[in-house]
């Protein structure tokens, strides 16, 4: 085999597990082995990062202490207004708010939430912290010295543990939901006010029965992203 092929043959996998990829809404109960989500965790730990400094810390749950988190995390969020460590976007406009409502629209007609019931789309963005019932969560954070770029490095870590979830015939839902109720976490998981969370992924093994399952988003073409300058 040439070099070209080599490299031909690893696009083509990493081409396949980021197009197999999607978020996950609904999980088995089924616990995933220590060792198999150490094994995702070894691959998102080669992520890069500014200087190499590697700021994220993860904090993982397993067993009964996930279901204590989800009880007591949806109590919370029940009684409590947002609260998030990095601001949230100000706005969905233009093209943001289209990629948006079509992404929303599809996930409601999967599991037949007609449009403007109000009640079921609430009672949906609730699954957000009942985890979908996932066995496992992690939250990522990063340290508030480092500002924007330290969340910018956790972002290319998250993304590497979705593709070593994926690979693994893990699902897995990155949620900036769960980062939006920050203080809680901070008490919780008694983790330092010199850290900020950037988002939490709850993970498991999927259900891919459930409707809500079935799915998937759509990407921009090239020409609306990217810009050549040429001689």
């Amino acid at each position: 085999m040439t070099t070209a092929d080599v490299h031909t043959e690893q696009y083509t996998t990493l081409a396949r597990i980021l197009d197999e990829r999607w978020t996950c809404r609904q999980f088995r109960a089924d616990q995933v082995p220590r060792d198999v989500i150490e094994s995702v965790l070894r691959l998102a730990q080669r992520s890069p990062s500014w200087c190499n400094t590697q700021p994220w810390q993860v904090v993982i749950t397993e067993g009964a202490a996930t279901d204590r988190f989800r009880t007591e995390l949806l109590a919370h969020v029940q009684t409590n207004a947002p609260a998030p460590d990095f601001e949230f976007p100000a706005q969905y406009a233009g093209v943001y708010r289209e990629r948006r409502r079509e992404c929303g629209f599809q996930l409601y007609d999967s599991v037949g939430i007609a449009k403007g019931d109000y009640a079921q789309s609430m009672r949906q963005t609730v699954r957000n912290f009942e985890l979908f019932d996932a066995p496992h969560v992690a939250i990522v954070t990063t340290e508030a010295d480092l500002g924007v770029y330290g969340a910018v490095d956790c972002g290319l870590y998250i993304g590497n543990f979705l593709l070593g979830a994926q690979s693994l015939g893990l699902g897995a839902a990155a949620q900036a939901a769960l980062a939006s109720f920050a203080p809680f976490l901070h008490s919780y998981f008694d983790i330092p006010e010199h850290r900020r969370v950037v988002a939490g992924i709850s993970f498991g093994y999927p259900d891919n029965a459930h409707p809500i399952n079935g799915f998937r988003t759509t990407r921009a073409d090239l020409d609306q992203v990217a810009t050549w300058f040429t001689d």
